[in-house]
């Protein structure tokens, strides 16, 4: 049975005990997997969940938002660089035209144990990581607890690069960071209790001559996951770095920011060797499982590319910086 609510105040009355479904890219696979059942809400008619508006100094996005119409708008373009690039980026055409904002952000983890019929773990409401002692080459590298599944998220990852809040319905905010929590409980992708629903997030306006970029680094150009990616944002004034943000996904169960990455750029000239330093810290102190080692050089690689791309002609050019990456990313997955 599937419900269609048409305003929020008709959501909430609908949404305990039930599936909420957006786009459905995610929802629609898990339940065809047999990883979800019972009732559904479907947002399509909740009209005021799908718009862009800008309010002062912050911008709210509506958790009904197309990806694709997250990537395109030109007042996110301009005022939020981070934000439109990794929106711009993940998955394909076909996936960011039916995708949501909400959906995106709230997606579960896309490990293959868990995506099969007759998952035992942890996400499956079972006892164990079946990954630890199986195939891990493309899970976590920084381990931060039980599941190693890395978190789904590209735009999790932006939204925690630019200190955004979600909007839970009700009206509470909460940081992006605290949606997802630390890490540490290995049931659950997402901190929202049952029945609750993300209404939107808002974002903080950008800082004047701030500069931008996402990378990602995956094993095919297309229609992949990311074995890394990063989104940066930085301010140079006066010659130095006075501002940064550097945020990661596809490296945790849950999207981090970088602190050492970011304190080691502040107050610093951008020349190339400060970036080669600075990107070595990803994942300083790190203790990967045996198979998703050799992340730990993609990650830093990433970041580095994304600091460079961000900085551009800020950077002198009678220099280069070649970083060699001595890993094998694997081609093929069970």
């Amino acid at each position: 049975m599937i419900e269609f609510p048409d305003s929020t105040e008709a959501l909430l009355r609908l949404a305990s005990g039930r599936s909420v479904r957006a786009g459905g890219t995610d929802l629609q696979e898990r339940r065809h997997l047999g990883l979800a059942r019972g009732p559904m809400v479907d947002l399509r008619d909740v009209k005021e969940l799908a718009t862009i508006t800008v309010t002062g100094e912050t911008l709210r996005v509506g958790a009904r938002v197309r990806v694709a119409a997250l990537a395109a708008d030109p007042t996110v373009q301009q005022g939020w660089s981070g934000l439109a690039l990794a929106a711009g980026a993940l998955a394909t055409p076909e996936i960011r035209n039916q995708a949501t904002l909400g959906g995106n952000l709230l997606q579960s983890v896309r490990c293959w144990y868990f995506r099969r019929p007759g998952a035992r773990c942890f996400q499956a409401g079972g006892e164990g990581c079946e990954a630890r002692a199986g195939d891990h080459s493309l899970h976590s590298c920084i381990d931060l607890g039980p599941c190693l599944a890395p978190h789904p998220s590209t735009l999790a990852v932006a939204l925690l690069a630019h200190e955004a809040e979600i909007e839970v319905a009700g009206g509470e905010r909460w940081p992006v960071a605290a949606l997802y929590g630390d890490g540490s409980d290995p049931r659950r992708v997402h901190r929202l209790p049952p029945g609750a629903v993300l209404l939107a997030v808002h974002v903080p306006r950008t800082l004047p001559g701030e500069r931008a970029a996402y990378h990602r680094t995956s094993s095919r150009s297309r229609a992949e996951w990311p074995i890394a990616d990063a989104v940066v944002r930085l301010v140079v004034t006066d010659g130095a770095i006075r501002y940064a943000r550097v945020a990661v996904g596809g490296v945790a169960n849950i999207p981090l920011r970088l602190g050492a990455v970011e304190q080691r750029l502040l107050a610093q000239a951008p020349t190339p060797a400060l970036l080669a330093d600075a990107a070595a810290l990803a994942g300083e102190g790190a203790r990967p499982p045996p198979g998703a080692a050799y992340k730990l050089e993609i990650l830093r690689a990433t970041v580095l590319t994304a600091l460079e791309q961000a900085l551009g002609e800020a950077v002198p050019k009678d220099s280069t910086t070649v970083v060699a990456v001595d890993a094998a990313v694997p081609e093929d997955r069970p």
